[in-house]
């Protein structure tokens, strides 16, 4: 099984807007369904609560890693208490429509075994249904 996911879509909106979308923690808030307790910040913990149906109240837990901005969003984030962190990577590209976005997780190999499979299908699914999430809430 691979130790990443990677997807990727392009969305009618400007660079600057789908950047504002990701780094912004009200508006990534609202198209990823959890509500932060405070901005991304390079080095800095973020926390919240997932509002995202059927895991409401879940804490969000993720360390800041890179802002380079237009370009480069990226966070850690534990898939429990007790495990180790996978990163999360969003990459912006402007195109001739918009701005094409790659989503990719990886670090899945550090999860422990037992737990490492299901982590990353339950994440797949996840991804996919964020990259839609984000592509109505930057085009409307």
């Amino acid at each position: 099984m691979a130790n990443s996911i990677e997807k990727s879509i392009e969305l009618a909106a400007p660079i600057d807007r789908v950047w504002d979308a990701l780094t912004d923690h009200e508006a990534f808030g609202q198209w990823f369904r959890v509500k932060l307790d405070g901005p991304f910040v390079v080095g800095q913990v973020t926390t919240g609560q997932i509002t995202y149906p059927g895991h409401e109240g879940v804490k969000w837990t993720s360390v800041t890693e890179e802002m380079d901005a237009l370009h480069l969003f990226a966070f850690r984030w534990p898939h429990s208490e007790d495990s180790p962190s996978t990163r999360v990577e969003f990459r912006l590209k402007p195109t001739a429509k918009g701005t094409y976005l790659t989503i990719s997780e990886s670090g899945f190999e550090t999860l422990p075994e037992d737990r490492r499979d299901e982590a990353r299908d339950r994440n797949e699914e996840g991804w996919e249904i964020q990259a839609q999430n984000i592509k109505a809430f930057v085009e409307a």
